[in-house]
């Protein structure tokens, strides 16, 4: 198979998401690799490494678009690149498509086979392909937090972990799983004082029993919510329905009511977000005010710690990408069932229920969506 990896197109995306070493496994498998060039700059990966590993260097998006029979990618393709996907092309990235409807209806139009990272998911329910770059955002919200509190970028002058005499600072964690965990691990380092609110009282009792310190959990309904915010400096937004729109857990009336100086970091931002003030922002412009409150919503976190965050992803990713290369779509989702789950769009149809639910479109089965394809 021929395959593309495109530099990324977003605000300040440093990420790559293919490393040489993934390259040179692609290449062991017989494929093609097209890399466009500086695609590994930002992450430290040089085109002379590429190159060395087997890919062919390419000059431009356009022409990696164009040849590929597989794209890989990090982020969705922006508007920019709508028009250089082909019709039947396989598309394998994070696509959150629920919050994104114009993207949504080009990879039906141009009869995409979309699979995103974020749906793919194992019988155990844990998502694979997610869970590196959760992991990331959860624990640089927190070091963002942390920042934003500063009184130079706007927030109220408080030092997340305080000093002898002096309270640290109330953090608020909205959503106990691997976001909402990271961030809790990391402001708990720092000397803070962390609640985790959650829906699921057996996860918040896992999370008791292996975090310590000046750690609480709250069982989440909107009194406990509500409650916590009026002390809290920072909210880390962590919740997460898989493939779907976030719920909006915060009303704007709850951030009307935090403290001025306050900070919120949504990290579920890339699903639309759980707070409701929340709007997504970017690397280059990363806030806002409402209320008061400094709001931190950049899409792609991860993005600013690139040489981390794109070993991990690719750690996370080859196996699949092998997969797909080696047999194609339909017969790699039917080696791997977690597969099956990441394919959001096929041959003109929606096929996770999710994200029509989200347009209020029909969807079938990626079984159906694979014969029509045959037929």
């Amino acid at each position: 198979m021929l395959i593309g990896v495109p530099r990324e197109s977003k605000d300040l995306e440093f990420r790559v998401s293919v490393t040489p070493g993934g390259v040179r496994e692609y290449v062991s498998h017989g494929h093609q690799v097209l890399v466009q060039t500086a695609a590994g700059d930002g992450s430290g990966f040089s085109d002379a490494e590429y190159q060395a590993a087997g890919a062919e260097i390419i000059p431009d998006a356009a022409a990696v678009f164009a040849r590929a029979e597989m794209i890989v990618k990090v982020k969705e393709p922006t508007p920019s690149e709508y028009q250089l996907l082909k019709s039947g092309q396989i598309l394998f990235t994070y696509l959150h498509l629920a919050a994104d409807e114009p993207l949504t209806m080009t990879l039906i139009e141009k009869h995409i086979q979309a699979i995103a990272y974020e749906t793919v998911q194992l019988e155990n329910g844990v998502l694979p392909l997610l869970t590196p770059m959760s992991e990331v955002a959860g624990r640089m919200s927190v070091q963002v937090g942390a920042h934003q509190l500063e009184k130079a970028s706007g927030g109220s002058g408080t030092l997340l972990g305080g000093i002898p005499g002096v309270p640290g600072a109330n953090v608020v964690v909205i959503g106990g799983g691997v976001v909402g965990t990271n961030s809790a691990l990391i402001a708990l380092g720092m000397g803070a004082n962390v609640t985790v609110i959650d829906k699921s009282l057996d996860r918040l009792r896992q999370l008791d029993a292996t975090l310590h310190g000046r750690f609480h959990t709250l069982a989440a309904n909107a009194e406990n919510v509500a409650s916590s915010l009026q002390t809290a400096d920072l909210l880390i937004g962590a919740v997460l329905v898989p493939g779907a729109k976030a719920p909006k857990v915060v009303s704007e009336d709850m951030v009307a009511a935090m403290r001025a100086g306050s900070v919120i970091v949504d990290v579920a931002i890339d699903q639309g977000g759980c707070i409701a003030t929340a709007r997504p922002t970017t690397h280059s412009n990363p806030t806002y005010v409402v209320h008061g409150v400094v709001h931190y919503c950049v899409t792609n976190m991860p993005g600013a710690v690139p040489r981390t965050s794109t070993i991990g992803l690719s750690n996370a990713t080859q196996h699949y990408g092998l997969l797909i290369a080696d047999h194609g779509v339909p017969a790699a989702i039917q080696l791997d069932p977690a597969l099956a789950k990441g394919v959001n769009v096929l041959n003109g149809h929606v096929t996770y229920p999710a994200v029509a639910e989200a347009f209020g479109l029909s969807s079938i089965s990626v079984g159906d969506a694979i014969m029509e394809q045959a037929a």
